[in-house]
């Protein structure tokens, strides 16, 4: 049987550096899932040195297959294993902008860019198309923590549609100052409206719509992607966006200091409090068949718990085998993990 290797993407961040090998691994397996071929002995080894993945197949990889595997987060290269020599395989990654739109931007707090790419590819393969991540059709994402961005980033790199709620409006304006300069500045043809949000003469919040394409040809073709950010509460999102309507719903999940709503009683500050108000809310939004994916510090909430919040929503949660090997050191007061669940198709 084929044997392959892979070299790890290498991180800046030291501690990710010191994870990527066995998320990778995780990431590798939950790929498997939706392969022709299937994947066995994945573990990570040395070869002259340098550390890679290596994986065994029961057939030679084919182009689908490849095609699905050159998105892993923490591909660097691909190689097949033969007669003691690493003979390169090609690899061909969704990527449709150049990567500086996720690099670019440097601020206390940001998610590692790998990481969210990571996160955002086991939930599209928590779906009941997981190839449609390589179809023409693109796909609809919502962030309903987006923060800064990263997650909205990755998904303009896939070429989804991507919709983000914050309530942060120092992080509205940011990301909107930083997404129209680098859109200018890659001279990529979009229109660009930002203004008051509002539902029934109620004022909640703001909202900015960018509609971009990727090529001059596709803007007169009407071939565009959109992209909307809505500064407002998590908690409305069913009240802004419409019943069934995203096909993945990924975000990282506050870490535990000042975050993501603002009700009658004051701002949130419970992780476990605001999961257990949004994750119903957010379901509502999420197509039959669509997936959410949540990345979350499990020292202040423990994994099963967040299961049940999303089982009692409705969800089928991914469990057992790789979907439990994610799990990695940030700092000394986060351990993170991510967590998938389906909401059945019909």
């Amino acid at each position: 049987m084929p044997e392959y290797a892979i070299l790890v993407y290498p991180s800046a961040n030291r501690v990710y550096a010191a994870s990527s090998p066995a998320l990778l691994r995780a990431e590798l397996a939950v790929f498997g899932t939706g392969l022709a071929a299937e994947l066995s002995a994945i573990e990570e080894v040395e070869l002259g040195g340098v550390g890679y993945v290596r994986f065994t197949s029961s057939a030679p990889l084919g182009e689908r297959d490849l095609a699905l595997l050159s998105n892993l987060s923490s591909l660097y290269a691909l190689f097949e294993l033969g007669d003691e020599v690493l003979r390169p395989v090609a690899v061909s990654p969704l990527a449709k902008t150049d990567s500086d739109l996720l690099t670019i931007q440097k601020y206390a707090g940001k998610t590692n860019e790998l990481f969210t790419k990571l996160l955002l590819n086991v939930t599209l393969l928590a779906t009941a198309d997981p190839a449609a991540m390589l179809g023409d059709k693109p796909l609809y994402l919502l962030d309903p923590l987006c923060g800064r961005g990263t997650t909205l980033n990755q998904a303009m790199m896939y070429g989804l549609h991507a919709t983000g709620l914050d309530v942060d409006g120092k992080d509205f304006e940011a990301y909107e100052a930083f997404i129209k300069t680098w859109l200018r500045n890659k001279r990529l043809k979009h229109t660009a409206e930002s203004g008051q949000l509002r539902r029934n003469k109620v004022r909640l919040g703001r909202r900015l719509d960018i509609e971009y394409a990727l090529s001059k040809d596709d803007y007169k073709a009407g071939q565009t992607r959109k992209l909307t950010y809505f500064n407002a509460d998590t908690l409305t999102t069913d009240e802004i966006l419409r019943a069934n309507s995203f096909d993945v719903i990924v975000t990282d999940a506050p870490y535990g200091v000042q975050h993501g709503s603002h009700r009658e009683e004051g701002l949130q500050r419970s992780p476990r409090d605001l999961l257990a108000a949004a994750i119903p809310v957010w379901t509502r939004v999420l197509r039959p068949g669509g997936a959410l994916g949540i990345s979350w510090n499990t020292h202040v909430l423990p994994r099963a718990e967040l299961a049940e919040l999303l089982a009692r929503a409705g969800l089928n949660v991914r469990e057992g085998g790789p979907y439990e090997e994610f799990a990695h050191r940030v700092d000394q007061a986060i351990e993170r993990d991510l967590i998938v669940a389906a909401k059945p198709a019909s």
